[in-house]
């Protein structure tokens, strides 16, 4: 069982990865939230890995964070649910909007991530409460879905700024100014990840 890779990314795409460890070239399927904070190719990258072994093929999926890794599994626990699809969710949602979804049972947005219909929903949000709360407890989410959207967004972007080469201090500020103008324009839910972080690089690249 390979439980994490340490190596040379040699390259990226939406839908896998190559890591060089030592010469050895491993193929790694990732979800997109995994993709986003992955640094620069050729560049050191670290992932918590899960092995998936079939009669005819041995697959590894990887994730930037040992929580994603937890849920993906916890995923694969629940009847009807594969690697394949448990990727689909880990990418429908971020992070912090899937876990906040399942807490509250959330079964229409659960139900809005391509390849989970009403029933797979359903089910997500009856058997994987329990298991979420170990993993984050339900005092995380008291600050309220807007807010934790909002922090979990910041978060990810910093790290995809700072995995670009950017220092810390300058990616954080400059995602705070971007999300200062969503606040004070369309909102907070005004922009996705992605455009967070082109936003920021705009902010970064006036510097």
């Amino acid at each position: 069982m390979i439980a994490s890779l340490t190596g040379n990314l040699k390259q990226k795409t939406p839908q896998s990865i190559i890591v060089d460890v030592h010469g050895v070239g491993y193929e790694v399927i990732v979800p997109l939230t995994t993709f986003y904070r992955l640094p620069s190719q050729n560049e050191t990258v670290h992932l918590w890995t899960y092995t998936h072994v079939r009669e005819e093929a041995l697959q590894l999926y990887g994730f930037s964070a040992a929580e994603e890794k937890n849920v993906f599994l916890l995923l694969l626990g629940i009847s009807g649910i594969g690697p394949k699809l448990a990727v689909n969710i880990l990418s429908g949602l971020p992070f912090g909007e899937l876990i906040a979804a399942v807490k509250k049972g959330d079964v229409v947005k659960l139900g809005s991530i391509p390849g989970v219909g009403q029933k797979t929903a359903a089910r997500l949000a009856l058997e994987l409460k329990e298991k979420i709360l170990a993993i984050a407890p339900a005092d995380s989410t008291d600050a309220g879905p807007a807010e934790e959207k909002e922090s979990q967004r910041t978060e990810d972007a910093v790290s995809a700024l700072v995995n670009l080469g950017y220092k810390a201090p300058l990616a954080k500020e400059a995602v705070k100014k971007v999300l200062q103008s969503m606040n004070g324009g369309i909102g907070p839910g005004g922009f996705s990840i992605e455009e967070l972080i082109k936003e920021s690089l705009k902010v970064l690249s006036r510097t």
